[in-house]
């Protein structure tokens, strides 16, 4: 029985957030709201207080929120996170006597009931309160205490039962109730602070190579540093570039993925390793370390951050290869083992073998490659297929580096398995690559937002949406020409707070698909391509005007806000969000179908999106610059694909 706390009788249960029982963190950024909430019970019928204790790991001591009681037992609190890196949480509940006895007192005088014995057990409460504290509270109380004793007229009953409720009384029991008898939940969970780049983010992928005015001519960093004017324009904030790195010549992929290169033919960036050096090399042609520096910093000036990639293999020609043979796999007649995914054969690319024996320092060197750029000024990668290399490794990678650097932020390139997916996110990638590009109707879209949203990925996997990439040439852009690259685009920027695109071919339309593949004709993996940077399209222009209306808007800064309007129309998807802070409410309408108009009635959810429901609203397309004014929960909406295929009002009310 000694090891039984016999006075303890609440129970405290099912905290969250957490993942898997606190063995990876939560992730939240600087100034995003942390909702902690839990099942807080105990035995009987007394009041209970359910208190919130928090704090950053540099911290010695608790804050404290009292939790508020939400329904069946279940409370919540909050609190606002003001740094990055660690804050720890529990929940910590007693059993409130004071507060019973203030309940049940109320109930008594309102009936009728004799009191006065009430009275005087309220008078010994604060009596052993006041005998536990010094100085002007434990003369107030015992003050108090005494007129609850003066029950010898009917006044002064009325009195005593108005001191007994008051603020005065309740707040000071509150503040020095007795706790040793409390349950505190005897575990801390972590949430992981990040800054806020890792919710808001507007990426945007090129190929440096390609970034040349002339045609024919290799493009280089210094190419890239003039075109950052123009990127910055259209409104994006991260400039992603493929591996930056010396290409192998062995087994070199000719243009369309070609397995015999011609004379003059680049190869594919991502097989990486020449003479010139590997993953902390530079391809000569795309000129030197300062250069780069160069690049970043000139960058930083326009407000946009240098994302690297981070493709962890090797071409044959590899410095790894010939100085580390043990880190790779070895066929029976003495061939190293090329990448492949049955029927593709990738033979200008090794995959590290991580199985080995000499994985410390594989580990090491690979950690050691990050770090590199890290000291270079890199502060975003873009990791390719971390879903092929150990989980082990990435868990032990991110925390060293975000140890010593919490600014960095890895969006992991896996389109995989879910549960693959989403272990990479627990294991420290800020950031996610989705199926967003696969889901092309209305009920998918609501369905996986609920999922990445409402669900228990909220708390680790952070979407970035991309409606194309290098690699992914969807069929719904192939087929549905400019109203389905301006309607993936509003979807993808206005869904996620974090969107990328690949371009310049993006804005440009581009949507020639190899034969028989979700892939680009001529693809740029493979060749340099001499792009008109400064041409304008439509496209181009819609671009600029999302991003300038997400820059504005601090709604579509945050995922996780969002809420669904119902439509009567399959092929239409309404949808809101609403930042608590500064009131600001959008409402998207999406016409899904490229082909056809579609009109609907939509019912908005007036609650969640802060909207007076008794007063009329106007809402204003920053699209079109048009405002109409609308009247409770229902109204209609139509659009053409043609014309538009999404409204993007900003809610304006009194």
């Amino acid at each position: 029985m000694q090891k039984i706390q016999g006075r303890q009788r609440v129970v405290i249960e099912h905290l969250s957030p957490q993942v898997e029982n606190g063995q990876f963190p939560a992730k939240r950024t600087i100034s995003e709201e942390v909702e902690v909430q839990a099942d807080v019970f105990a035995d009987g019928h007394d009041k209970i207080k359910a208190i919130l204790l928090y704090k950053h790991e540099e911290e010695e001591t608790m804050r404290e929120v009292p939790m508020e009681f939400i329904i069946n037992d279940r409370w919540k609190a909050s609190f606002t996170p003001e740094r990055t890196g660690f804050y720890e949480y529990t929940v910590m509940s007693y059993v409130d006597h004071f507060a019973s006895w203030q309940y049940g007192i109320k109930k008594k005088y309102e009936a009728g009931q004799d009191i006065k014995v009430e009275l005087l057990i309220g008078a010994e409460m604060m009596e052993k309160t006041a005998e536990r504290i010094e100085g002007g509270d434990a003369d107030r109380l015992r003050g108090l205490s005494q007129a609850l004793r003066r029950h010898d007229h009917d006044d002064f009953i009325r009195e005593a039962v108005n001191i007994a409720l008051g603020d005065e009384a309740t707040g000071m029991m509150n503040y020095h109730y007795d706790r040793s008898d409390a349950t505190t939940y005897p575990k801390l969970y972590k949430i992981e602070v990040e800054r806020k780049k890792a919710l808001f983010s507007t990426w945007y992928e090129l190929f440096p190579r390609s970034a040349s005015q002339e045609p024919g001519r290799h493009g280089n960093f210094h190419d890239v540093v003039r075109l950052l004017p123009e990127i910055a324009r259209m409104g994006f904030d991260v400039i992603y570039l493929p591996p930056i790195h010396p290409i192998g010549r062995t087994f070199r992929k000719g243009l369309n993925n070609a397995l015999q290169a011609n004379p003059g033919d680049p190869g594919s960036c991502w097989a990486i390793g020449a003479e010139e050096g590997g993953h902390k090399a530079i391809h000569p042609e795309l000129g030197s370390l300062d250069d780069f520096k160069h690049m970043v910093y000139e960058a930083e000036q326009q407000g946009i951050e240098i994302a690297l990639d981070i493709a962890f293999q090797c071409s044959p020609d590899h410095p790894y290869v010939k100085d580390h043979p043990q880190w790779f796999k070895w066929r029976p007649d003495g061939t190293v083992q090329y990448a492949e995914n049955p029927p593709k054969k990738y033979q200008d690319i090794l995959p590290i073998n991580f199985e080995n024996d000499d994985w410390q320092n594989l580990w090491e060197e690979l950690k050691s490659v990050i770090q590199y750029w890290v000291d270079q000024g890199v502060k975003i990668f873009r990791v390719d297929n971390p879903h092929t290399k150990s989980f082990a490794f990435w868990e032990w990678t991110i925390a060293d580096i975000r140890s010593r650097h919490p600014e960095v932020i890895f969006l992991a390139e896996a389109f995989t398995r879910p549960r693959v997916m989403e272990r990479l996110a627990k294991a420290g990638f800020n950031q996610s690559y989705t199926y967003f590009t696969w889901r092309n109707n209305p009920y998918e879209m609501k369905e996986y937002m609920h999922e990445l949203t409402k669900t228990a990925m909220r708390d680790y996997f952070r979407p970035n949406f991309w409606p194309n990439t290098p690699d992914i040439l969807p069929p719904v852009l192939v087929h549905g020409g400019e109203p389905a690259f301006v309607m993936r685009l509003i979807l993808a920027a206005t869904l996620s707070s974090n969107y990328g695109m690949y371009g310049p071919v993006y804005e440009f339309g581009i949507n020639t698909p190899y034969p028989g593949k979700e892939e680009y004709l001529d693809s740029e993996k493979y060749e340099i391509k001499h792009w008109n940077w400064h041409q304008e399209t439509r496209i181009k222009e819609i671009i600029t005007r999302i991003n300038k209306i997400r820059k504005e808007n601090p709604a579509l800064q945050d995922t996780y806000n969002i809420h669904f309007a119902d439509v009567g129309n399959p092929n239409i998807l309404c949808y809101g969000k609403h930042d608590k802070k500064t009131k600001n409410t959008i409402i998207v309408a999406v016409n899904m179908d490229p082909y056809n108009r579609h009109g609907s009635s939509v019912r908005i959810p007036l609650e969640e999106l802060g909207i007076n429901p008794h007063a009329p609203y106007e809402v204003y397309d920053m699209i079109s610059y048009s405002r109409y004014t609308w009247h409770g929960d229902w109204n209609y909406v139509e659009l053409d694909p043609y014309q538009m295929p999404a409204h993007v009002f900003r809610v304006e009310q009194q």
